[in-house]
């Protein structure tokens, strides 16, 4: 039997900040796309943004957006997320924000309280997508 090749291609935009350590703002297998983790972090200076974790939210929400649409995808093909907090107390704060940028046939998430983020950050967020024509039923 002939193997058959995946596709693997890494993706970056310089539209949202580079990793902080060795590995790839996403990886698009075949038709799924790995985002690895999404921090509050303004592309012009390099440091989060400042007022607490919906405001990370937002502007790490923003990030991937970018990363999505370099990879050929969007919010409405995202399938998973996983979140995780400095505080779980801000978790009603951050679903207000996520709700700005997933509307409906919301993906399957994870929310977790963490010990300490990078960059003393309280919010990151990492996302599973596809890439491609995809029906919702």
């Amino acid at each position: 039997m002939a193997s058959q090749k995946i596709i693997r291609k890494i993706i970056s935009t310089s539209l949202s900040p580079k990793p902080i350590g060795p590995y790839n703002q996403a990886v698009l297998v075949d038709h799924t796309l790995y985002l690895s983790g999404s921090l509050g972090v303004d592309v012009k200076t390099g440091k989060l943004v400042a007022g607490g974790a919906a405001v990370e939210a937002r502007q790490a929400l923003i990030n991937m957006g970018h990363i999505l649409k370099e990879a050929g995808s969007n919010y409405d093909k995202v399938v998973k997320t996983t979140i995780f907090l400095q505080d779980i107390n801000e978790f009603n704060d951050v679903n207000e924000v996520y709700k700005e940028f997933f509307k409906e046939n919301y993906p399957a998430r994870s929310t977790f309280q963490v010990g300490k983020l990078p960059m003393g950050a309280k919010f990151e967020i990492e996302a599973i997508a596809v890439v491609g024509e995809v029906k919702t039923i």
